[in-house]
């Protein structure tokens, strides 16, 4: 006999999760958010960042739940647009000088409004983004200005699983979190 299904350990505020209702797609920045916001740089000038592996699962189950994951970044570098391949996200903007005109581009293709999209940024270059969208998030770390228009400001810091975060909390208000939860503590080999 299979063990009883665990009731999911994350909790968020009901106001919150009735602010995050209804999202369809979310838009994340990567340095300050994905990244912890550091820019390695090596000799011949190749650039290196750091990826936490619990944002990517998030951003996974977040597109398994049926929220289309966009990344905008004012930065475009072969290890971003890698990272973003591995995990299969393919509405991506690289070099981004004005996020609110690529935003715009990526929610004509989707068909998504502003009523409709969640944002997570941490500086002045997401203000735009996070002003109009129905719900944004901030990492811990983030800049004041990010946070002050923030409707959440995660524990964690960016590139430290602000992210994950930010991904479980709208799952959790889509309805879906402990689905997808479940759905991860079932094995193939299980018996019937």
């Amino acid at each position: 006999m299979a063990p009883a299904l665990p009731v999911a350990a994350l909790s968020f505020a009901p106001d919150l999760l009735l602010k995050a209702q209804g999202i369809r797609a979310a838009i994340f920045d990567v340095d300050g958010v994905l990244t912890d916001g550091r820019i390695y740089l090596s000799e011949r000038g190749e650039e290196f960042k750091a990826f936490s592996t619990l944002d990517g699962h998030g951003l996974k189950l977040l597109a398994q739940g049926g929220i289309v994951v966009i990344v905008i970044t004012g930065r475009d570098s072969p290890a971003v647009r890698r990272r973003m391949a591995d995990l299969g996200i393919v509405h991506a903007v690289y070099g981004a000088h004005d996020k609110l005109a690529a935003a715009a581009g990526v929610m004509s293709t989707l068909q998504v409004g502003w009523d409709a999209l969640a944002v997570m940024g941490d500086d002045w270059p997401d203000l735009p983004l996070m002003m109009r969208a129905a719900f944004s998030c901030a990492p811990a770390n983030a800049h004041a200005e990010a946070k002050a228009v923030a409707h959440h400001v995660t524990a964690a810091a960016g590139g430290h699983g602000a992210a994950r975060e930010c991904c479980d909390l709208l799952l959790t208000a889509a309805g879906r979190y402990t689905t997808l939860l479940h759905g991860h503590l079932v094995t193939l080999d299980e018996s019937p």
